[in-house]
């Protein structure tokens, strides 16, 4: 069973910067696709960045220039580097995998808390 277990929110400052980890494993197969979403109270969860086999985008146009998403295949790690918080920035990040060779394609995270306050 493919697990992703998520680490590094908190509590940050306005300004500040946090980095998460997003760890893949129980699968033969390294995810074809690892992602990092965002949900805030009341809000839709949203894409902010992806990363493939070759090629790291961050899609969220609001965190453009402050956040970058990249991977680490040995380890099976996808990174999320948030710089500049900001307030509107607060809400549960969650990592998600696609990999196509498993009979569950899409696997999430549990979710991990970023707070931006002074």
């Amino acid at each position: 069973q493919v697990q992703l277990v998520e680490s590094g929110g908190g509590l940050v400052q306005p300004g500040g910067s946090l980095r998460l980890s997003c760890a893949a494993s129980g699968s033969r197969w390294s995810p074809n696709t690892m992602s990092w979403y965002r949900q805030s109270p009341g809000k839709e969860r949203e894409l902010v960045a992806t990363a493939t086999y070759d090629r790291n985008t961050t899609d969220l146009d609001s965190v453009k220039g402050r956040f970058a998403i990249s991977r680490d295949f040995a380890k099976n790690t996808v990174y999320l580097q948030m710089n500049s918080l900001k307030p509107e920035d607060a809400a549960v990040y969650y990592c998600h995998a696609f990999i196509k060779a498993e009979s569950v394609n899409d696997v999430w995270g549990q979710g991990t808390q970023v707070t931006i306050s002074s």
